[in-house]
């Protein structure tokens, strides 16, 4: 699924306008990390939270394209959300690219909304970013 969503973000962006966490850095306590499976135990989404001091950072989200319009994404963030809530966390940011008009619209729709850069990021033409308060 990794594999998957690197390979979908490299055709959309150049390596600098890249943000992707690795395996291990996904594996670390701060990070929650789930996978949606459909009824054949097939991986067909990801999605992650990471806690940042103060806020939970969204990261690694994708939706396999045959699983896409069927709710996986909703149904991740609602358990990232729920999560986060469980955890503490108050305030979820997320950066994304501009090519992701679904991906945006999905988190407009959950309330999320947009701001300026934050944490490490800076500005970049390709970049959206956005937060919500949980």
């Amino acid at each position: 699924m990794l594999e998957q969503l690197d390979a979908y973000f490299g055709a959309l962006y150049p390596a600098e306008s890249n943000h992707l966490m690795d395996i291990d850095a996904l594996a670390r306590p701060d990070v929650r990390f789930l996978v949606a499976r459909d009824p054949g135990g097939q991986a067909i989404g990801c999605g992650a939270v990471v806690e940042r001091g103060g806020y939970g950072e969204v990261k690694r989200m994708y939706v396999a394209p045959s699983a896409r319009g069927q709710g996986v994404g909703a149904a991740l963030m609602e358990r990232l959300e729920r999560d986060a809530r469980a955890a503490g966390i108050a305030l979820l940011r997320l950066e994304l690219g501009i090519s992701q008009p679904e991906a945006s619209g999905l988190y407009a729709s959950r309330g999320f909304v947009s701001i300026g850069p934050f944490g490490d990021y800076q500005p970049d033409p390709l970049s959206l970013f956005m937060e919500k308060k949980l």
